[in-house]
């Protein structure tokens, strides 16, 4: 049976929670992932960031105006949404990752068998799910994409 140290993409991309939304933004772009856990300084996990994180909080802040979770801007956007957005997007470089990811978080150890690790994806409605060892510390990461792999092989 494969276990989750057998399909998670190793080593799993990660940033510190004192790093700031637009660095995290420029991660989530240049690999093109939708998400990735948040690390102390031990590499322990302390939450996760995710497209629809840092889209949520530009809706609280009426950064993306008149938008749905697919950040989609609407043609019917006037100027002054436009300037707000602009104010927004700095606020990207002063607020920090901590502030906006979600800090609850589901994991699993290595040795997690596979079919356990997609019944916790299923059941929780979660895209990924970080991978630790016996110290705690992030060591890989199962996406959806990684099930599929593993589906595949069979």
């Amino acid at each position: 049976m494969f276990k989750a140290k057998d399909i998670m993409s190793a080593p799993a991309i990660s940033i510190s929670g004192e790093k700031t939304l637009q660095e995290a933004i420029e991660m989530l772009a240049e690999k093109r992932i939708s998400g990735f856990p948040v690390v102390d300084n031990l590499g322990k996990i302390i939450g996760i960031i995710s497209d629809t994180d840092i889209i949520r909080y530009s809706q609280k802040l009426n950064i993306v105006p008149h938008t749905s979770l697919s950040g989609w801007i609407s043609p019917y956007a006037d100027i002054g949404d436009l300037a707000s957005m602009k104010k927004g997007y700095d606020l990207f470089g002063k607020t920090t990752v901590k502030e906006v990811m979600t800090k609850k978080v589901y994991s699993v150890h290595e040795d997690a068998d596979a079919p356990d690790v997609a019944k916790l994806m299923s059941r929780r409605n979660i895209n990924r799910i970080p991978v630790v060892d016996n110290d705690g510390k992030l060591v890989g990461i199962v996406t959806r994409a990684d099930m599929v792999q593993c589906m595949a092989k069979f």
